[in-house]
């Protein structure tokens, strides 16, 4: 048999990630304690260049025996990931140094975590997916446990890696399942087979109850949300903005690879187990989020709830719900970069300021930022007219047309309950006393992004018509 050379091109954006993370990791060891920065803006650069790569080559290919893919969804998840990175860089430089983790370890790990990200975002094979997991998940680790000194970020760092590993397993445990019942890792093959074979099949049943179980705790949904709130406490803030943004994404490209383009055929199977993930996500998520008084806490539960709201348009099986989880999603993110990007604004030498508390009186010190929280707290309560209303309004009209009327008035009546934590940080900053000072921390140009990020809620309004007809056209390629 003749072997035959792979194309690389469709993978160029990964191999040229790669090797700028083996660069940075280098000139940082060399040059480092010449050019603190060096590490800062050669990631970023990196970033930008492929950022470019991949807007200059868009085109649809698979490589590597079917490996590999590389389509519309994913250059979209991928440039998204990208430039939430980017964003997360720039809201935490001042952060980490005054905590003294601003190093190249950092952004090696960072970039790395992405490159993990771009791998399960591209995987057409459940082999590829998995290492593509496994990458992004030992790059958290570390990230996590960058602070030494402190226990929290310890204490936080060996929960998820104890509940990862034993969500890796629980994954390999139910793709080798699917595996032993199609005789193949290839997930467009995996659908072939079920389709013309037999769905109910016990096996490929129990393969798939512990498929959904482990993106369950990938993504926090109830009730595998135990390691949510302590690693979003525990975390250094800049780490936090990192896990609960970009991540998302690549948890989103994973059940769509995963549920979607292998295992389509039985949505029936899995359409009830995530009816039961997302409704038991939005409404604990939003009940316990109320008693909350640490902000990362609060977000915390928050980002569960978010978690529930994005699986009911999954659950809705037709392509309008595909895209409206996928705009929700995204939506979410930006979100959650300018929420915690506002608590690394607060946070300085001496204090996190990652309390509820430290909010009050904001207004009457900085008007400006009063309103940057306003702007992001009423766009994630899903209040009406910013885009996270519009967000939710696409995953609600996506289980109305699939006829699931009674999943949507839950869902519903949970958002309304959801919204009072979010006002009540509203109402801090405009009518209560502040207990000190606000000092806001953070260079000019975090300061200038971070208006960009809560404004941009407002200013995206006219083109969230053209941003969900992308997401169907990115999702049509998909089956």
């Amino acid at each position: 048999m003749e072997f035959q050379i792979p194309d690389f091109a469709p993978a160029y954006p990964e191999i040229f990630l790669l090797c700028m993370a083996g660069a940075v990791l280098l000139l940082d060891l060399f040059l480092g304690k010449r050019f603190r920065n060096l590490a800062y803006g050669l990631s970023i650069a990196s970033l930008l260049a492929t950022i470019a790569m991949i807007i200059g080559s868009s085109q649809q290919a698979t490589t590597f025996n079917g490996m590999f893919l590389r389509d519309l969804m994913g250059d979209i998840l991928k440039i998204a990931v990208m430039l939430f990175t980017i964003m997360v860089f720039i809201y935490s430089r001042i952060y980490q140094q005054d905590r003294h983790i601003f190093k190249g370890e950092y952004f090696v790990l960072a970039l790395t975590a992405v490159l993990g990200m771009m791998v399960m975002i591209s995987a057409g094979n459940m082999l590829l997916l998995y290492l593509g997991l496994e990458l992004l998940s030992l790059s958290l680790y570390s990230l996590i446990a960058m602070r030494r000194d402190s226990l929290h970020a310890t204490e936080a760092a060996m929960k998820y890696f104890i509940l990862g590993a034993l969500a890796s397993g629980i994954l390999l445990y139910g793709m080798s399942m699917i595996y032993v019942t199609t005789g193949t890792l290839d997930l467009a093959q995996i659908h072939a087979a079920i389709r013309t074979g037999d769905s109910a099949n016990l096996v490929l049943s129990l393969g798939l109850v512990f498929v959904v179980v482990a993106i369950g705790f990938k993504l926090g949904a109830v009730p595998f949300h135990m390691w949510v709130p302590d690693v979003y406490q525990g975390s250094p803030t800049s780490v936090t903005l990192f896990l609960g943004s970009a991540p998302k994404l690549a948890a989103f490209a994973m059940l769509m690879r995963l549920l979607v383009g292998g295992l389509e055929n039985m949505s029936g199977q899995w359409q009830q187990m995530l009816i039961i993930l997302a409704l038991f996500s939005i409404g604990f998520g939003n009940i316990v989020a109320i008693a909350q008084t640490n902000m990362k806490r609060m977000l915390a539960y928050s980002a569960i709830s978010h978690v529930g709201f994005f699986l009911l348009g999954v659950l809705s099986a037709t392509p309008d719900g595909y895209a409206a989880s996928m705009f929700y999603i995204l939506v979410y993110g930006f979100m959650t970069l300018g929420s915690f990007g506002m608590i690394l604004l607060l946070s300085n030498k001496d204090s996190e300021s990652d309390m509820i508390a430290n909010f009050k009186g904001m207004f009457s010190a900085h008007p400006l930022y009063a309103l940057v929280m306003t702007l992001l707290m009423v766009s994630m309560a899903g209040i009406p007219p910013l885009i996270g209303f519009n967000a939710k309004l696409a995953v609600i009209n996506a289980l109305v047309e699939s006829r699931l009327y009674w999943v949507a008035v839950v869902a519903v009546l949970f958002s309304v309950v959801g919204a009072f934590y979010y006002l009540r940080i509203v109402k801090f900053m405009y009518f209560d006393q502040p207990g000190e000072a606000i000092r806001l921390n953070g260079g000019m140009e975090m300061h200038t992004l971070l208006t960009i990020n809560a404004l941009a809620l407002i200013l995206g309004l006219p083109w969230i018509g053209w941003l969900i007809r992308i997401c169907n056209s990115a999702l049509a390629q998909l089956s």
